[in-house]
């Protein structure tokens, strides 16, 4: 049927070309054309407009629920520190009972000052969490908790040494005794 059209167009050129459209057409051509352009609904400023308020006030919104978010996420990292502070604390204060039942009123060398130290410098970074919590401050406390729980480890460890020598010292003065 294309080949049908094609040919009958071909044919048929000449009579095409001489032909205008009529004087109505053309007035409403013109007319159309005075109009201007149409307005369709994709094409309305005030949708535009509509839009862009939309949009900003998504936009704000969303925005402001970011930053109330913000202090319900340090709330739990408040919250996990408290927890992770409760137990090292437990563990610290268990271990300077059992040095103060060893050591009965004796001087711990050096080593009350160095715990001394380190309680000082908790005492700082705990402000310092308060004022500007963030992971570098809180990994400092935990690292303090941590190198007081060696130190004490290592006290213990010294004086559980010397009690066994003490305790080997009385067993031979003994043994020499009898």
């Amino acid at each position: 049927m294309k080949d049908q059209l094609e040919d009958f167009v071909h044919r048929n050129r000449a009579a095409f070309d001489d032909k205008e459209p009529s004087e109505r057409v053309w007035k409403n051509i013109h007319a159309a054309t005075q109009q201007g352009p149409r307005t369709t609904v994709w094409n309305s400023l005030m949708l535009w407009r509509a839009a862009a308020v939309v949009f900003m006030a998504l936009s704000g919104y969303l925005l402001y629920q970011k930053t109330t978010a913000k202090p319900a996420v340090s709330e739990v990292a408040a919250n996990e520190f408290r927890d992770v502070e409760r137990f090292y604390f437990n563990l610290i204060s268990e271990k300077v009972q059992l040095i103060d039942e060893f050591q009965k009123n004796e001087g711990l060398n050096g080593f009350t000052q160095d715990f001394q130290q380190l309680e000082a410098m908790y005492s700082v970074l705990k402000e310092e969490m308060k004022a500007h919590p963030s992971q570098k401050v809180k990994d400092a406390l935990v690292l303090n908790l941590l190198i007081r729980i060696d130190l004490l480890n290592q006290q213990l460890h010294a004086l559980e040494k010397k009690e066994d020598e003490s305790y080997k010292d009385k067993k031979e003065k003994k043994e020499e005794s009898v």
